[in-house]
């Protein structure tokens, strides 16, 4: 029998004790006027959560245009917990550390998924750089690429981490490969209630896998520009049409290739920026973005957008030039370099905007 929204799990417990429902919004309320701002915004979820509505309103990143405010059904919220849960094996009593901040859906995600599924959660501070306790063992946690830099020499006690919000480096890539804990990519967004498909990554404990794979009672399908249309029922009530082209591998996973409203068309010659930053990972430290912008002769001319790098522009296409598997067309025609990139309020890069101010 699936849990309802307003019921929570007898094994239950916030940073090491027991709350019954009305126990937890006094809780809230504590939060709300005695806690710092993170604390505050955690409050303010858990009576949303906590109240008689059917659904609450949670806001979007802004990373690939405008945040605007999602409506979610609390129930599609409880089936998502469920599922995530099912497909990592998690059990009541488990222990989830959660650093997340809870403004945003995979954050307020974690506490749904321990009041659901009766995790004994700890709540730390969400910050770049979480501080929590190294010794302590935990069966699950959610992070953000930086969070998860910052933090790798201390998630040996960790046995399952999934990673999202935005795309894990190659550099990172390499350092996972040498930690024991099992560690997954995910794809997914706020309309489908955090994620809705799963990637291993190779690590001492784990193989690593090509295709992202669904979670229970999701499947894919591909629209007539190639982008992924995602179906499933207990989470969105209509198939939801995205803009992120895919090479499906069956119904059920996909490899991703980029974002339909990034690519290039140069001079002819389709380029996918997300496919050409893999490339030039290796050789660049800083952030950076690779866009386009307007040519006389090719259309559009691939540019590099570095921010604040610690060597010139010269310096960077000299290393871009010795990159094996980069074709002539993805060798960026002018690098610019910026102070700093827009971002949203959590962090993520506003592509777009970041574009814009570039090129005026």
């Amino acid at each position: 029998m699936t849990p309802k929204y307003d019921k929570i799990h007898n094994r239950f417990k916030f940073n090491g004790l027991h709350f019954s429902h009305n126990e937890l919004k006094e809780v809230a309320y504590s939060l709300i006027k005695e806690g710092v701002a993170y604390e505050k915004v955690t409050g303010d979820f858990l009576l949303d959560w906590l109240n008689k509505e059917d659904h609450l309103y949670v806001a979007t990143s802004g990373s690939t245009g405008q945040p605007k405010q999602i409506k979610l059904m609390k129930q599609a919220m409880v089936n998502s917990a469920i599922a995530t849960g099912n497909f990592f094996g998690l059990e009541p009593g488990d222990k989830a550390l959660h650093c997340l901040p809870s403004r945003f859906i995979a954050g307020k995600m974690m506490f749904v998924r321990a009041l659901v599924l009766g995790l004994e959660i700890d709540f730390v501070e969400p910050s770049a750089h979480p501080i929590f306790d190294y010794e302590k063992k935990y069966d699950f946690c959610a992070l953000i690429p930086l969070q998860l830099k910052h933090t790798i020499n201390y998630t040996q006690n960790i046995k399952t981490i999934i990673i999202g919000g935005s795309k894990v480096t190659k550099p990172l890539l390499q350092k996972i490969k040498s930690c024991e804990s099992k560690f997954y990519e995910t794809y997914g967004m706020t309309e489908t209630v955090t994620h809705v498909a799963i990637r291993a990554i190779e690590s001492k404990t784990h193989k690593a896998e090509n295709s992202f794979n669904a979670l229970e009672n999701v499947s894919f399908a591909q629209d007539d520009r190639g982008c992924l249309v995602i179906h499933a029922p207990k989470l969105v009530d209509h198939d939801l049409v995205t803009n992120d082209i895919v090479k499906l591998t069956s119904e059920t996973s996909f490899k991703y290739v980029g974002r339909y409203d990034n690519v290039i068309n140069s001079g002819g010659i389709k380029l996918f920026p997300e496919q050409i930053e893999d490339k030039l990972q290796p050789v660049i430290d800083n952030r950076f973005i690779v866009a386009s912008e307007d040519d006389a002769t090719l259309g559009e001319k691939l540019i590099l957008i570095v921010e604040n790098p610690r060597d010139s522009a010269e310096s960077i296409a000299n290393r871009i030039k010795h990159i094996k598997d980069l074709t002539k067309y993805e060798v960026p025609k002018k690098i610019y370099i910026v102070d700093k990139f827009s971002e949203t309020v959590n962090g993520k890069i506003q592509r777009n905007k970041t574009i814009e101010t570039v090129l005026g």
